[in-house]
């Protein structure tokens, strides 16, 4: 008698990478940590964190997802995840995100909380690092908020949509707003002519929402 086949999962050790970008400044500065979308890597979102109004200012950094593949081209990118053992990866990339935050605390002089930054599929890792890891604000482009995450541990929020943009579309964008909404959560949105990508209109939202966060982060009212 043949014996059935099964499939167990084992934990192993890999080694993801973070790019950074340190502050023109000797002194402590804030810290902007961001997270790239699918067939994307850490070094492409650097250059569009970069771009952000007075990012001089601050610590950028931008961290790889932990399974590389090639392009046609040959170039190197990355995904975060697919539905394959989706919680155990979940688990994964939250510690991951957690670890590459104290890492940079290790290595910079840093002021007040992060903020955490996510493009398309790194949407949803921003949102999962800012539920495990304090933090100040949390920037959303082109994606939409994963369902395990609970909102009432987020900060103020600000979420990018282009009006063209086929995936993060008006009721991905609307669904989040409401279940944010719901929770009790500081929402800005800056819907932009454009589709999936980083745009100078963006940019400036961006710019305008790191100003209006507080260094430390307060705690939410209670709700009536």
């Amino acid at each position: 008698m043949i014996p059935e086949r099964f499939d167990h999962p084992i934990a192993a050790t890999v080694h993801g990478h973070y790019w950074v970008r340190p502050a023109a400044t000797d002194s402590p500065a804030p810290l902007l940590v961001g997270f790239h979308g699918y067939g994307e890597n850490a070094e492409r979102l650097l250059g569009a964190l970069e771009r952000i109004p007075d990012a001089g200012a601050w610590h950028v950094a931008s961290v790889q997802a932990l399974h590389p593949f090639y392009t046609r081209q040959g170039e190197v990118v990355a995904g975060w995840m697919t539905r394959f053992d989706r919680e155990l990866a979940i688990a994964d990339n939250t510690a991951y995100a957690a670890a590459a935050v104290d890492a940079l605390h290790g290595e910079l002089a840093i002021a007040g909380k992060p903020v955490f930054a996510g493009f398309s599929q790194g949407v949803a890792m921003a949102y999962r690092a800012a539920s495990a890891v304090e933090c100040r604000g949390l920037v959303a482009l082109a994606g939409d908020v994963p369902p395990e995450v609970e909102p009432k541990r987020l900060p103020p929020v600000l979420i990018g949509r282009g009006r063209g943009d086929s995936w993060y579309d008006e009721a991905k964008m609307a669904a989040d707003l409401e279940r944010l909404d719901a929770a009790g959560v500081c929402v800005k949105t800056c819907v932009f002519d454009g589709g999936h990508e980083w745009t100078a209109a963006f940019y400036r939202a961006v710019g305008d929402f790191l100003l209006t966060l507080p260094a430390k982060r307060k705690p939410p009212p209670p709700r009536r």
